[in-house]
């Protein structure tokens, strides 16, 4: 596999620990890693350091460091570094666009420029066109190569993309996929004990949802046979079935739908996730082309 994975730097020791784990995501990958910092020079903002030279030193500095850093501990790896004089939103988001992956800190950006803690990072997931890492700071000893790739699942209701990413991932890794479900008894039922009581009888929604993930993930286990899946299906909330199954999870993967009229959000699932899991997290835009 080959591409770029770009990292958005900050400075700050979130960022600094992304760059890390793209670092070994690239090396794993055979890919290219870019490093690019957003920077625009605001003399009225509140974290005002300085005058404009001494503030693009700054930022300089922490392109130099971080590169450095990355190339003493992979030699091998193409890193390349650019300061971009331009808001970090729209740097991120057409970083996003052409990048295989964009990999951020997961406690905000910009301590200098004076953003709010996450603003900018909750504005490129709801809009980027492709993949986007949030990684806290490191917390595992757990050796990373062992450790599973978690997705979680809404059978008919998730993109290629997605399932393309987690598994691809995984076989990156040599590590186990684990498919996560979670699912509840219909309100309508709920109120109808007679149609719950003739649905259970036949053994029908517990086995017909287990069936539905098993549907769903044959394509990709026929695709990457040399992956092993784990599936659990469990009834419940979604986040915390989900969140329960990651607490040993090397990546979490999860899905971000598109809306009409180019609206897009992130779901209740994906904010807890991002913000209570301790693995870092993929957010995979439903309908962004797979590979």
């Amino acid at each position: 596999m080959s591409g770029t994975i770009t990292v958005g730097l900050d400075g700050t020791d979130h960022a600094s620990a992304a760059a890390d784990w793209a670092a070994e995501e690239a090396e794993r990958r055979g890919s290219a890693l870019r490093l690019v910092h957003a920077w625009v020079w605001r003399p009225t903002d509140v974290a005002y350091v300085g005058d404009r030279a001494a503030e693009e030193r700054w930022v300089r500095n922490v392109l130099d460091q971080v590169r450095s850093r990355v190339a003493r501990d992979h030699p091998a790896l193409d890193v390349t570094t650019e300061l971009i004089v331009d808001d970090p939103v729209p740097t991120l988001l057409a970083e996003a666009a052409r990048a295989d992956m964009l990999v951020l800190g997961s406690r905000g950006y910009g301590t200098l420029t004076g953003y709010l803690l996450g603003s900018v990072s909750m504005k490129v997931l709801r809009q980027a066109a492709g993949p986007v890492v949030m990684v806290g700071k490191p917390h595992s000893a757990t050796p990373r190569h062992a450790q599973e790739v978690v997705v979680g699942l809404e059978p008919g209701q998730i993109g290629d993309a997605v399932m393309e990413f987690a598994f691809s991932a995984a076989s990156e890794r040599g590590a186990a996929l684990r498919a996560v479900h979670a699912w509840s008894v219909p309100t309508a039922l709920a109120w109808s004990p007679g149609s719950l009581y003739r649905v259970d009888e036949a053994n029908g929604l517990e086995q017909i949802n287990r069936e539905v993930l098993t549907e769903t993930l044959k394509p990709w286990r026929d695709k990457y046979p040399q992956v092993e899946v784990v599936e659990h299906f469990e009834i419940g909330s979604a986040s915390e079935v989900l969140l329960s199954n990651s607490v040993r999870a090397g990546l979490v993967v999860v899905g971000r739908r598109s809306h009409d009229a180019g609206l897009r959000r992130l779901g209740p699932v994906t904010h807890a996730v991002l913000h209570h899991a301790t693995a870092p997290v993929a957010v995979v835009p439903h309908d962004c082309p797979p590979g």
